[in-house]
């Protein structure tokens, strides 16, 4: 069984669990040592059940770095509301079905002009561009495209405007903007998001259109390609019409 309750809820109700069992610890007379170490090690376990590598680092490192972070006397207490506010801007509720900030690396699309050629002034769409790195890497691959981003939370809407002036920006749902007049649309998001861009991109991504897809796959498409970075992570590229498995 993994953890497959909409993200980040997981993540929040493992490192209250973790709390739970750091306090009942301390409350029978445990050391605090014993407690930290008993606590963090059923945030391990936890993190086991998560679906990726980047979900199960952030379930079994929460914790741990709250206790460091809250044991810290020099630190004021109104620095998790802070951070708390923060958190909300940058990832706000209404994302929480997509996937958090894990930025397309560096090459992380290297060859994808070569494998999925497209006219000069081709249409682009980066749904959910977060930070702006995917669309700096998709503009090493096509230098000529009209690049397209849309990004929900307002300030990495902004962010990504003052970084990437060669593309359009918009801030919104990407699940709500119409993907017909792209020639290619690039998702980095999560396995439990594939079905419903399957969907999407089966209903509204013209003949001949391509989706790329970082990591992760598709389960019930047969690609057309697939992209090897050389370190076990791939780019899934299907095109329209899509083939079905079996």
């Amino acid at each position: 069984m993994r953890i497959a309750a909409t993200w980040p809820l997981p993540a929040l109700a493992a490192w209250v669990g973790c709390w739970l069992v750091f306090v009942l610890v301390e409350g029978l007379g445990g050391p605090t040592s014993a407690a930290a170490v008993g606590a963090t090690i059923v945030g391990g376990a936890v993190a086991l059940l998560a679906p990726s590598r980047w979900r199960r680092i952030v379930v079994a490192a929460g914790f741990p770095l709250s206790l460091a972070i809250g044991r810290a006397e020099a630190l004021p207490a109104w620095l998790w509301l802070v951070a708390l506010v923060a958190l909300a801007l940058v990832y706000p509720p209404a994302a929480w079905r997509d996937a958090p900030l894990f930025p397309t690396w560096r090459r992380a699309l290297r060859g994808l002009g070569s494998a999925v050629p497209l006219a000069n002034d081709a249409a682009i769409l980066d749904a959910g561009s977060g930070s702006g790195a995917a669309l700096v890497e998709l503009r090493r691959e096509y230098p000529h495209a009209r690049l397209t981003g849309i990004e929900r939370s307002w300030p990495l809407w902004l962010a990504t405007m003052l970084r990437c002036r060669f593309a359009r920006v918009r801030r919104g749902d990407f699940w709500s903007a119409d993907w017909r007049p792209y020639a290619l649309v690039y998702l980095f998001q999560r396995p439990e998001s594939m079905p419903r861009a399957l969907a999407k991109a089966a209903h509204e991504l013209r003949p001949g259109a391509w989706l790329a897809s970082l990591e992760f796959e598709i389960a019930a498409l047969v690609p057309q390609g697939v992209l090897d970075g050389g370190d076990g992570r791939r780019v899934w590229l299907y095109r329209a019409p899509f083939r079905s498995r079996g």
